[in-house]
């Protein structure tokens, strides 16, 4: 029965056509036999079916990983930035991140006495509610969920959402820790194991945190918190990721399934990471990109341009062939398979070099950090052995600001076809990769010898913007049709709470 539920909700989650009122589940049964051990799992896929699906597809052209085909056109509105409301980007997520995961999360916390179940399900509910305000800076969230008592919840500011679910994961802890419980229900990320759920939540602490502080928001006292978890140290291991995807029609890693399965050949590489892998002859180029048709080259696409009728060299056209898709199955042959990674621990560690390099004068303990890193995103793709060369670039690194642009760079390397949510969302915090000056003409004709920086992100050549990069998404159409409160729209240009960079 577990299993149907779960199945079941990712069957429902992928549909991205639905229109769903978030203060009603369509996908949870009222029905007082399913007990809350049953709904976790549940909790879990409808996050999951969010950042491993329409998330990680958008959010892949925003850190500038994909790119559209040039004689495709699924995608141009996104590689271009030509957004509105009425574009439904994120509608498909909203829906199911409220009516399904955060619906079902709420049954738990109502109906739960499992200080276990209720601590478990707390992070997820802050980890889910987190990833909606990176992507519009505001969410329903004291008011939200409340069914027909208030069908018209307000949008709580960012920093008060983040707050809010802070403190929920303080107090779901202390429950537990004063009155521990065994885990029931399955669990498909950590199994039920208790300590590395306080391990995950320990680094969700760590990333808030640091938003917290570059936002400068109370930044002392949350970079004793920052220096206080590192040297405290007790953090998941492994991966946070679900797992339990089979090659099956619907049970399938949700962007497999809609970029593999049902639209094919939309993507392709873009320009940024191409060249930022071959600038070190980094292996990890192979691990989902493959190698043009025309000339057996690794090509990436200039972001939000050539297309099919756009000059090659004066005689052909820019086509397919020119450039360099991505492969959906990796080179392993596990895209179907994919977990849907919440947390990785390279992301993890770089959070951890981080602190110790901004804040800690610890280089030699962020050098430690860094190696784990890198060695954890070759080792989550099956190429554990082949870091060595990237490993080496810290010792090329003279200054503390020069190993700090590594680890953001190393880290952005690393979110590729893991966490791109994550990804686009540490792009707007660091400011890392830099937003290059150099045209988009000249780089396209000239590659480096244009004074391009390899990896440095790429205004598109059609911005609907006028240039520069997207920093938010449009609120839902959904929300605007069902919620009387949805906040008036807000340019795409305008940075979500945390991005003062």
């Amino acid at each position: 029965m577990k299993k149907n539920i779960l199945f079941s909700l990712l069957i429902a989650g992928l549909c991205a056509s639905c229109d769903l009122d978030i203060n009603e589940d369509p996908n949870y049964p009222a029905n007082e036999q399913v007990t809350p051990d049953l709904i976790f799992p549940s909790v879990e896929a409808g996050i999951a079916a969010v950042v491993g699906g329409d998330m990680h597809n958008y959010a892949g052209f925003f850190s500038q990983y994909f790119e559209q085909s040039p004689e495709a056109s699924q995608y141009v509105a996104v590689s271009q930035y030509n957004l509105n409301e009425g574009s439904q980007l994120l509608d498909y997520s909203y829906n199911v991140l409220y009516a399904s995961a955060l619906m079902d999360a709420k049954e738990i916390l109502d109906k739960s006495t499992n200080t276990a179940s209720l601590f478990a399900t707390t992070i997820l509910r802050a980890y889910a509610l987190q990833v909606m305000v990176d992507n519009t800076s505001d969410a329903p969230y004291t008011e939200a969920l409340q069914g027909i008592q208030n069908p018209n919840p307000k949008w709580d500011k960012g920093e008060d959402v983040y707050s809010g679910v802070l403190k929920e994961i303080d107090d779901a802890e202390a429950a537990y820790d004063a009155d521990p419980s065994d885990f029931e229900g399955e669990d498909l990320i950590f199994g039920g194991n208790m300590s590395q759920w306080k391990g995950f939540a320990n680094a969700l602490r760590l990333r808030m945190y640091l938003r917290f502080i570059d936002a400068d928001v109370d930044a002392d006292n949350y970079i004793a918190k920052a220096e206080k978890l590192v040297s405290d140290n007790n953090f998941f291991t492994g991966n946070t990721a679900f797992s339990g995807f089979t090659n099956e029609s619907t049970k399938r890693n949700p962007w497999y399934e809609i970029n593999a399965i049902e639209v094919t050949g939309g993507q392709c590489a873009a320009y940024p990471i191409v060249s930022y892998y071959q600038s070190y002859n980094d292996p990890r180029l192979a691990y989902a990109i493959d190698k043009n048709s025309r000339n057996d080259e690794y090509v990436g696409q200039i972001p939000g341009g050539r297309t099919k009728s756009d000059d090659y060299n004066g005689s052909d056209k820019w086509l397919n062939q020119d450039v360099s898709p991505i492969n959906p199955d990796h080179s392993d042959d596990s895209g179907a398979t994919q977990p849907v990674y919440f947390f990785t621990q390279a992301n993890l560690q770089f959070l951890i070099a981080e602190v110790r390099l901004r804040f800690m004068n610890d280089e030699a303990g962020a050098k430690t950090a860094y190696e784990a890193a890198v060695a954890a995103d070759f080792a989550a793709r099956s190429m554990g052995g082949q870091e060595s060369d990237v490993i080496s670039l810290w010792d090329n690194a003279s200054t503390t600001e020069d190993k700090l642009h590594l680890v953001y760079m190393q880290k952005w390397a690393a979110f590729f076809c893991m966490d791109h949510m994550e990804a686009w969302s540490e792009i707007r915090r660091t400011d890392y990769p830099k937003l290059t000056s150099v045209n988009q003409a000249d780089i396209f004709s000239q590659g480096t010898g244009s004074g391009y920086v390899a990896g440095d992100l790429i205004s598109p050549w059609e911005n609907a913007l006028g240039g520069g990069l997207i920093k938010r998404v449009n609120y839902p159409l959904n929300a605007r049709m069902y919620n009387v409160n949805t906040p008036e729209a807000v340019a795409l240009t305008t940075p979500v709470w945390w991005d003062k960079n």
